[in-house]
């Protein structure tokens, strides 16, 4: 899978892509705590270099602005979830258990990237229109991606059958269900463990399928 933090969106004078990757991830580290702890816009590239533990000049051998550095932490959070689910997929012996598994490890990318994702949430505003464009896009690719397990599962007869209409607002469904741990853990983490919430998620999910099969049987 291409590597989001090596993008060609982004100039870079370093050639090695491994050192790109790993020195951008500190990067993205650095940042996102910054980020929220003074804001995107109160944050210097400065601060981020040096809690990156790099000099300004060497931070921008990697990046050109700070606004990509913002772009890097959206596009990181895409990639982790991408790479989740790929992986789930690849896991699974088939069957309803495979959409399981694919959303219980979305679920888990959410709950370890919450600081991200509510980053990314709260500063995209700040990017320039064609960051903000390739990160909704990034978005919807994701959202695309459990459209495809949905459709390959109603497709194989492991899950009841969904007209694509369907298909794609169980998929948005899944997609913010995800994002809401991150929202409302604050309050959630009081009665359920993240597991505790997958599950119940789960059987929600699924219920949709079932439920529209039931009502279709009779």
């Amino acid at each position: 899978m291409h590597n989001l933090l090596e993008s060609q969106d982004i100039p870079t004078q370093v050639k090695n892509p491994d050192l790109v990757s790993r020195r951008r991830r500190q990067i993205i580290d650095a940042a996102v705590q910054l980020f929220i702890k003074n804001g995107f816009h109160k944050t210097t590239t400065r601060q981020i270099a040096s809690a990156a533990g790099l000099s300004i000049g060497s931070l921008y051998e990697y990046i050109t602005s700070k606004e990509d550095v913002l772009y890097l932490v959206c596009s990181s959070i895409h990639a982790e979830v991408a790479k989740g689910m790929s992986e789930a997929m690849d896991r699974s012996t088939g069957g309803k258990n495979a959409l399981a598994e694919v959303i219980h490890e979305y679920f888990l990318v959410c709950n370890r990237m919450s600081d991200f994702i509510l980053l990314m949430y709260r500063e995209t505003k700040s990017l320039p229109s064609q960051w903000r464009k390739k990160v909704l896009e990034n978005e919807l690719r994701i959202t695309g991606l459990f459209v495809d397990v949905l459709a390959q599962l109603i497709e194989s007869g492991d899950l009841p059958w969904l007209d694509n209409k369907s298909i794609e607002l169980v998929a948005h469904n899944i997609s913010v269900l995800g994002h809401m741990w991150t929202f409302r853990r604050w309050f959630l983490s009081r009665y359920y463990t993240i597991e505790d919430y997958i599950e119940l998620q789960t059987e929600f999910i699924l219920g949709i399928f079932y439920a529209k099969d039931k009502k279709k049987q009779h």
